[in-house]
């Protein structure tokens, strides 16, 4: 993949001033990209290659992964948007 992007003011936003920063226990501070807030690999639910649980009602809880919020990983997230809208494109059918 090109990494062009890598030092892109795009392809990293770390939002220290909210008032969940950072979101996830454990987490690096000065590592820790927030334009993933909410996590489009998601929706491929057990494809998504993330840290992830489902708990006991059946929901996936992805508190346990840093995976898009690592700055080194917004090609890996964005190289997967084709395969997102497919999934998405398959729902709506």
């Amino acid at each position: 993949m090109n990494r062009n992007w890598m030092e892109k003011e795009y392809s990293y936003f770390s939002h220290e001033k909210c008032e969940y920063f950072p979101c996830h226990a454990g987490a690096d501070r000065e590592n820790f990209n927030c334009l993933f807030c909410y996590c489009p690999l998601y929706v491929l639910g057990e494809r998504c290659g993330g840290d992830f649980v489902y708990n006991e009602k059946g929901i996936k809880d992805c508190t346990g992964c840093l995976f898009p919020h690592k700055r080194e990983n917004y090609g890996a997230v964005v190289s997967r948007f084709r395969e997102i809208t497919e999934v998405m494109q398959n729902n709506t059918k």
